[in-house]
C-alpha cells in the first residue's frame, strides 16, 4: 500500500502542499490560520501520514517533541496531567517525552540543560525549585516553558506561560468546610517543597480567621508512607484532632492507614481531608473529601499555551490561566 504524502494530506484538506509542509513541521503560524491548521491535522491523522522526522528535523532545526517534567511520575496525579498534555500534544503533531525529577533542584536544573541542547522544542514542567529567573537563558534561546503551578505567579519580562490552582484559596476552603462540620482541632501535615508552602499558608490563614490554634506538621516526602508517620506523630502530639488535613492524597491515605492501626474510626473519631483527588481517592475506605484541581484540564491548558508559543501566536511577555479547583465531598470528612 502507497505511503501517504504532503501531497495527498494537502488534497484531502483542501489547500496547497506549502501549508501543509508548514503546519506538520510546525513553522506555519502565524501564516496559516487555526481553521487551516485544524484541517490539515485532521487530514494527515485520517490518511495515517507520519512524516519522516530525522530529516524534518535537518531541515527545520525542529524536533517535533516536548517535554514534560514532573517530580514524581509514581504518583496517580502526574500520569492524569501528562494524558492532558499529550492529548493536545498529538493533535499539533508533537510527541511528549516525560522525565521524572523527585523533585531534586540539580535533576531540575539537568533537563533544563538538556531541553537547552535542542533536544526538545518545549518544556511544560512542575517545578519544585527553580524560579522564573532560571529559566531566562532556555525562553531566550527560542524553547518555550510552560509551569504547572500552585499560586498565581509571573515571570516579568521572561515570556513564561504558568497555569495553576489557587491552592492558598483550595486550603482556606477546606479548614471552612471542616469548621462548618464542627471541627475545632484541625490538623494539616504536608511535604517539603513545591505546593505544601502556599497550602500551609492558607491553612494557617483560615485557621486563624477562625479563631483556633493552627498544628502543621511537616513531612519529608509527599507519600503514603509519610503520611502514616506524620499521622501517628500528630495522634501523640497532645493536640488531640477531630480532623487532619493533608496536603496531598497520598499523605491522607497513609493517615488513614495510621487511624485504622489504632483502632480510631473515620470519620467519627478523626475526618480525613485530602489535595489532588486522585483516582484512589474516590476507592478507599471511606471514599476520601479531597481538593479536585482537574488535573487533564491543566495539562491540556499547558500544551496549549505552550503549541500557542512555538506557533509565535503568543504576546511577548508571559501569561497566566487559572484552573479553578472544587472541594469534592465524600465520607471520610
Amino acid at each position: 500500500m502507497k505511503r501517504p504524502t504532503q501531497k495527498d494530506v494537502a488534497k484531502l484538506a483542501g489547500v496547497s502542499q506549502a501549508a501543509v509542509s508548514m503546519v506538520l513541521s510546525g513553522t506555519g503560524a502565524p501564516t496559516v490560520s487555526p481553521d487551516t491548521w485544524t484541517r490539515i491535522t485532521e487530514a494527515a491523522k485520517a490518511l495515517g501520514y507520519a512524516p519522516n522526522r530525522f530529516a524534518q528535523a535537518l531541515k527545520t532545526r525542529r524536533t517535533m517533541t516536548i517535554a514534560c517534567i514532573v517530580p514524581d511520575i509514581t504518583n496517580p496525579f502526574y500520569p492524569v496531567l501528562i494524558r492532558g498534555v499529550q492529548a493536545v500534544a498529538q493533535e499539533g503533531a508533537y510527541d511528549v517525552i516525560t522525565v521524572n525529577t523527585d523533585g531534586d533542584p540539580a535533576r531540575e536544573r539537568h533537563f533544563l540543560d538538556w531541553a537547552h541542547q535542542g533536544r526538545v522544542d518545549g518544556v511544560i514542567g512542575v517545578f519544585f525549585t527553580l524560579r522564573a529567573t532560571d529559566f531566562r537563558s532556555l525562553v531566550e534561546a527560542g524553547v518555550p516553558v510552560v509551569r504547572i503551578e500552585s499560586a498565581c505567579k509571573k515571570g516579568g519580562d521572561i515570556a513564561i506561560d504558568d497555569i495553576f490552582v489557587d491552592s492558598r484559596a483550595a486550603s482556606h476552603a477546606v479548614v471552612n468546610y471542616l469548621v462548618g462540620r464542627g471541627h475545632r482541632r484541625i490538623a494539616m501535615l504536608a511535604g517539603t517543597g513545591g505546593p505544601q508552602r502556599v497550602r500551609v499558608e492558607g491553612y494557617r490563614e483560615a485557621m486563624s480567621a477562625a479563631g483556633m490554634d493552627a498544628s502543621v506538621t511537616i513531612t519529608d516526602a509527599f507519600s503514603e508512607e509519610a503520611g502514616f508517620a506524620a499521622a501517628q506523630s500528630i495522634l501523640e502530639s497532645g493536640y488531640g484532632p477531630t480532623a487532619i488535613f493533608a496536603a496531598n492524597d497520598l499523605m491522607a491515605i497513609g493517615v488513614m492507614r495510621a487511624l485504622r492501626d489504632r483502632g480510631l474510626r473515620i470519620p467519627d473519631d478523626v475526618a480525613v481531608v485530602g489535595f489532588d483527588d486522585i483516582s484512589p481517592a474516590s476507592l478507599v475506605s471511606p471514599p476520601l473529601t479531597t481538593v479536585s484541581q482537574f488535573q487533564a484540564r491543566m495539562g491540556e491548558l499547558a500544551a496549549k499555551a505552550l503549541l500557542q508559543r512555538l506557533r509565535g501566536l503568543s504576546p511577548a511577555h508571559g501569561t497566566t490561566e487559572e484552573v479553578r479547583f472544587k472541594l469534592i465531598e465524600r465520607a471520610s470528612a
